[in-house]
């Protein structure tokens, strides 16, 4: 039953955490492939409530979703996993709650620097990354393993990070198509949500017995 729900909860965080969809068919005023998708929550943008209102929502599917499927016995690269994306979704909120105070991508003189912003989004990334490559550690032979994750979480991760790296241009001076890359990299996101989701849905609960064996008594006398 939590696995089920954990699914449905991270299946659904998916979906919602590419709001940036929604630049398609809103008149934001910004070019998705040379501005950030925080800046469509910049405290000065038009659709700021919106889009910080949907981050949120996602930041809590995940925590959600995540605290559910997290093992109940406390330890363990698992443990550590879930735990990770927790703290992934915590800062994500930080996130909206500082947020950049300006669109750099349109606005002169705005800088795309901005301290706690950047602080709080490099945190998100380094608990993203560390639940990535603990679940996908975690997710070999034993009580419950995950061999959809197993298989297809070392290319997610990789992708992910050459996605995320691509999009620091701006932060070098060097602005200009990292909006490309960085829409990308949360369609992975997306991705690595619905790969925990399924891997979720196929894992059988744990039984003290395998199916078809007969219990032997602990002790003979």
């Amino acid at each position: 039953m939590r696995d089920g729900w954990a699914s449905l909860l991270l299946a659904t965080a998916a979906v919602v955490y590419n709001d940036w969809l929604l630049e398609f068919v809103l008149p934001t005023g910004l070019d998705p492939r040379h501005s950030y998708v925080s800046e469509l929550y910049a405290a000065d943008q038009r659709f700021h409530l919106l889009f910080g209102g949907i981050e949120v929502t996602a930041a809590v599917l995940v925590v959600t979703g995540a605290l559910l499927a997290r093992p109940r016995a406390a330890g363990g690269l698992p443990a550590a996993g879930w735990w990770s994306l927790v703290a992934f979704g915590v800062f994500s909120v930080a996130d909206v709650v500082v947020p950049m105070h300006c669109a750099p991508s349109v606005e002169r003189g705005c800088e795309a620097v901005n301290p706690w912003h950047t602080t709080t989004s490099a945190l998100v990334h380094a608990a993203l990354f560390a639940s990535m490559a603990l679940l996908v550690l975690a997710s070999g032979p034993g009580p419950c393993p995950r061999p959809v994750v197993r298989r297809r979480g070392p290319w997610v991760l990789a992708c992910a990070l050459l996605t995320a790296l691509a999009t620091v241009g701006p932060l070098f001076g060097r602005p200009g198509w990292h909006g490309v890359p960085q829409r990308a990299h949360l369609v992975l996101v997306g991705v690595w949500f619905l790969l925990l989701a399924r891997a979720l849905r196929q894992t059988p609960p744990p039984t003290d017995v395998p199916h078809g064996a007969r219990r032997l008594p602990a002790t003979v006398r």
